[in-house]
């Protein structure tokens, strides 16, 4: 890319999306589209709509991820969730914990965003609780834990642990696989379903792909004119990004203690949760759902933070959340993701049951 200004191109880049965070808010707060939602009306209630709606969002995350690959507009190599090393007990591990908090602080880190934008103060708390243990985890005592422990047992791959390239396959066969596994999946939802209830999903899933196209096609140097070394521009991690709230939270709280500090610059993980918490907000205020609500009881307000807590340690153990593996490394097909997503939904699944039981003796 000739002639290309990285500072005037990052800028725009972020600019980009805080757009798809805006549009990704309103979306949230207007479908009510919710992973644990998901989960807690097929438990509840045996309704599998919201979970019909989540499988069309991965569906067109996965055929949108291998189209870009396959036609070389990507590089999933640029992804962290396709690395060789198989964080298997990490993912599981973390995946559990995230699982288990989402359900005991009402909603993953993107509901917490639409929740918060929505004037509920229980989520403020909730996301400042978790970007805090999402720090300490990324670098702190929890972090030294994790370094420790489940990271330790790992599985280094030969090559990268996506499905295609597990299979030896090409652009055009990953683009195929990619295509043919979305379009089942798509297919099973689809069936019976109530369309306008599930077709927000794929509005959701098209947000994800318009994430990783920004990120690792228009945000992309070859070779950055400083470095001259190749840089994925507004990425925190360096890498090739797409939609994830865990994370993102520590680093806004960082960007937001230390502003004074040159080394810490504007990137997706601050500009994300901002946009998507103004999206939902907006949103709410237009449709007057805009209300202020906080904690009835100090058991309330133990569980949020608990839940919270278990949020910001499993989210950053497991390289994701519901959105950062459920949808967006879930659309690479890497193993690690499958992972995660399985333990997140488990996690979710078994403290809804035990919730439900705990009522049942109550009365």
């Amino acid at each position: 890319m000739p002639n290309v200004d990285p500072t005037a191109l990052t800028h725009t880049v972020l600019w980009l999306a805080f757009a798809l965070a805006l549009g990704l808010g309103v979306v949230l707060q207007r479908t009510h589209f919710c992973t644990m939602g998901a989960v807690a009306d097929l438990v509840a209630f045996g309704d599998g709509t919201r979970a019909r709606a989540f499988g069309l969002a991965l569906a067109v995350a996965i055929a949108g991820f291998g189209v870009l690959a396959g036609t070389g507009q990507i590089d999933p190599a640029g992804s962290f969730y396709t690395a060789p090393r198989l964080l298997w007990a990490s993912s599981a591990v973390g995946g559990l914990l995230f699982g288990v908090g989402m359900v005991l602080a009402s909603g993953c880190g993107a509901r917490t965003l639409v929740r918060l934008g929505g004037g509920n103060l229980k989520s403020l708390i909730v996301f400042l609780v978790m970007g805090l243990a999402a720090q300490a985890t990324l670098r702190g005592v929890t972090g030294v834990l994790r370094v420790a422990t489940v990271d330790q047992w790992a599985l280094t791959l030969g090559q990268r642990q996506d499905l295609p390239t597990l299979l030896g396959l090409g652009g055009p066969g990953r683009m195929l696989l990619a295509v043919a596994l979305a379009t089942a999946l798509a297919a099973a939802v689809l069936w019976r379903a109530r369309w306008r209830e599930v077709l927000p999903g794929a509005l959701v899933g098209g947000l994800v792909v318009a994430m990783w196209w920004l990120s690792g096609h228009l945000g992309y140097l070859p070779e950055h004119p400083d470095t001259l070394e190749p840089a994925y521009l507004g990425s925190a991690s360096r890498q090739m990004e797409a939609l994830s709230f865990v994370s993102p939270a520590a680093y806004l709280l960082d960007w937001l203690t230390y502003f004074s500090d040159r080394s810490r610059v504007l990137n997706f993980g601050v500009v994300m949760p901002v946009g998507l918490a103004l999206g939902a907000g907006l949103s709410a205020w237009q449709s007057g759902q805009f209300r202020w609500e906080g904690f009835r009881t100090p058991a309330d307000l133990g569980r949020h933070l608990l839940g919270a807590t278990l949020m910001g340690v499993g989210g950053v153990t497991a390289l994701g959340c519901s959105f950062g593996q459920g949808l967006s490394g879930l659309s690479t097909l890497a193993l690690g993701s499958a992972i995660a997503t399985v333990a997140i939904v488990g996690g979710a699944w078994a403290t809804l049951r035990w919730e439900a039981a705990r009522l049942e003796r109550l009365a």
